[in-house]
């Protein structure tokens, strides 16, 4: 049944919008800031708008890749990345990550980041980035439509085998301080981000069966 009061279209016949609603829709969406390294060392950085936490234990998180772009390529090959936490303040320098550059020149360099090695894994860390996951590759996956036809896009998902938490993050109690971090987040548009703030919390008790 048709609903006046309701925008309806089918993704596959266009939105006739100005810009595509589906990712304004999900969101905001955290970033998925990648690091990587190609099987002869040369470092890659990137961000990623479709990225989220899959699993606890063990923990997973994964991105998805529109193309089988370098980060994709690198972590194919080597099995191995990091994720690094973009925040408010490092807002300008996760953008200039997102260049498109040749594969010898470097996204640290060219942003102005510091990279140092992982503990366990080969790629390299955003230093200034206060959170970073050191990650295995788990599964790597080529999405397909409902139809069964594969699509140039990709998921990969890597098991965190190790973290590193700036201290001042971590309250007395151990708790992990959210707002603190000013974690930024993908909006929709082609420029749209969005930064949490503890003004914005609120707190909801799960709720037990009668």
């Amino acid at each position: 049944m048709n609903d006046d009061n309701r925008y309806f279209y089918e993704p596959s016949k266009g939105h006739g919008l100005p810009h595509d609603p589906l990712s304004a829709i999900i969101g905001p969406r955290p970033i998925g800031w990648i690091s990587s390294r190609n099987a002869q060392g040369q470092r890659n950085l990137a961000p990623y708008s479709f990225f989220n936490c899959f699993n606890y234990r063990p923990p997973i998180i994964g991105f998805a890749s529109i193309g089988w772009k370098d980060s994709v390529a690198n972590i194919a090959e080597t099995k191995e990345f990091i994720w690094n936490l973009a925040t408010r303040e490092l807002a300008e320098k996760m953008n200039q990550s997102s260049v498109v550059l040749p594969n010898s020149e470097d996204e640290f360099n060219f942003s102005g980041l510091t990279a140092t090695p992982g503990t366990i894994v080969a790629a390299d860390r955003v230093v200034e980035s206060p959170v970073n996951f050191e990650c295995k590759l788990s599964q790597l996956i080529q999405l397909q439509g409902a139809n069964g036809d594969k699509i140039d896009s990709w998921l990969v998902l890597g098991e965190v085998v190790a973290v590193h938490i700036a201290k001042h993050l971590l309250s007395a109690q151990g708790e992990y301080l959210t707002s603190d971090a000013e974690p930024i987040l993908r909006a929709g548009g082609p420029t749209a981000y969005y930064s949490i703030t503890e003004a914005n919390r609120f707190d909801l008790q799960r709720p037990k069966a009668p």
